[in-house]
């Protein structure tokens, strides 16, 4: 299912070798644009306890934001998607990146909760929804022999994009508060991606055609339709799998603030750093370096055993993480091997799906397989806090989340490997 092809930049026609060069820069470019909306997410956990104190609120209340701008990120994304595909990448990004930053800037004057939901989560969840899908989409057009390491390669833009950022906000926070913060961010943000996206366009269809008929052909797939891959069991059990991921990560991303506070570490200085903002620095690094990483091993080595693996090990990790929560040196360095064990999501189950369902109505596809994050952010974000109000222990909050961890990945080498095995046979007979 991970037949070597053809290398695309070794393709021997004029179109294609424009395209080779090209891709690169479009690579760059969608790169940016996905730094530009990471820091909503990414950086969300250091906003938390301002806006607590600021409106007056408890954490369950506050954490409604963040499901809010994960949730409408992933349940408008297949619409989203299919007006990328209809209008191009160029114009709908470059809405998306300037609504993402302006969602900061409004969420500045925010003074009760409904405005705060508005801003930061309904008008951050479309621009950021709008920009991921989009880039995603194209990037697995760009590159059909490398699916999986372009996705990647952009997902860690996302990933780690937050990484410029952490230090400069969670000072900001302390000396300027949160509005101020809201308001400058929000502009620096919108700005760069506007710019970036203008250079951002779809690949030329001889050049795309030629790659994508070649891969087409080893995976012996047809292209689907959206309405027609919604009718396959297999997208479920892929839409379950992303869902269970996504909720043991967004937990990790939405509560690490308060569940290291509890813990007694956040302020405990490691290596010379207080221990949250290094975290959450070495988070962002591993949470994007594994997105091209395992992404380029599963185009060698098979999309499931690389789910099986990176799954398995996230599980493993929060065990430990849990088991050592006490000490701070541990909590920073082990939260690394957490997101290396999750951001990977983003380049396996779109390639995967890509593979599996074709090239051709992509963007569209990943979009109703994207709303399986926002599923996860209702479980990850306020339902897991209100598991912790309840309980009174963020033990029970890791158990779930562990399970999960290990639930999915069995299901990726015991259930989805044999199926999409199946699936893919059998639409090679019916061509």
């Amino acid at each position: 299912m991970n037949t070597p092809v053809q290398s695309f930049d070794q393709a021997a026609s004029p179109g294609v070798r424009t395209a080779a060069s090209t891709r690169w820069r479009q690579l760059a470019l969608g790169l940016v644009c996905m730094m530009t909306i990471s820091s909503p997410q990414y950086v969300w956990t250091l906003m938390t306890k301002p806006l607590m104190a600021k409106l007056g609120i408890s954490l369950p209340e506050v954490q409604v934001t963040f499901s809010i701008l994960v949730f409408l990120q992933a349940f408008f994304s297949p619409f989203q998607g299919a007006l990328i595909d209809r209008f191009g990448p160029r114009k709908l990004i470059s809405i998306g990146t300037l609504l993402a930053g302006v969602s900061w800037m409004l969420a500045s004057y925010a003074s009760n909760t409904t405005m705060l939901y508005l801003t930061y989560g309904g008008l951050g969840g479309l621009g950021t929804g709008i920009v991921y899908v989009g880039v995603v989409g194209l990037m697995v057009r760009w590159f059909p022999d490398r699916r999986g390491m372009a996705a990647g390669a952009v997902a860690a833009g996302y990933g780690m994009g937050a990484i410029v950022t952490t230090f400069p906000i969670s000072a900001s926070l302390a000396s300027h508060g949160v509005e101020s913060t809201l308001w400058l961010y929000g502009l620096i943000f919108a700005a760069i991606g506007f710019v970036a996206a203008q250079g951002l366009r779809v690949p030329p269809q001889a050049g795309e055609s030629t790659a994508a008929a070649t891969r087409a052909a080893s995976a012996g797939a047809r292209e689907f339709r959206p309405s027609e891959m919604l009718k396959t069991p297999l997208f479920w059990l892929m839409f379950a799998m992303m869902t269970m991921m996504s909720t043991s990560g967004l937990m990790v991303t939405s509560q690490m603030a308060s569940f290291a506070a509890d813990f007694g570490v956040s302020k405990v200085l490691v290596f010379g750093l207080a221990a949250l903002p290094l975290a959450l620095t070495i988070d962002r690094f591993t949470n994007g370096l594994t997105r091209p990483l395992f992404g380029w091993v599963s185009d060698k080595l098979g999309r499931e055993h690389t789910m099986f693996f990176a799954f398995a090990l996230e599980g493993i990790a929060m065990t430990l993480w849990l088991l050592t929560r006490d000490d701070a040196v541990l909590f920073v360095l082990l939260s690394g091997v957490v997101f290396f064990g999750w951001g990977e999501i983003f380049s396996l189950f779109p390639s995967t799906l890509t593979d599996t369902f074709g090239t051709r109505f992509a963007t569209a596809n990943y979009g109703w397989l994207y709303i399986s994050f926002g599923v996860g952010s209702i479980f990850g974000g306020p339902l897991a806090a209100l598991l912790h109000q309840h309980t009174g222990s963020w033990v029970p909050v890791f158990a779930c989340a562990i399970t999960l961890d290990i639930v999915t990945a069995v299901l990726a080498l015991f259930v989805l490997k044999p199926a999409r095995a199946k699936f893919i046979r059998m639409h090679r007979t019916a061509l």
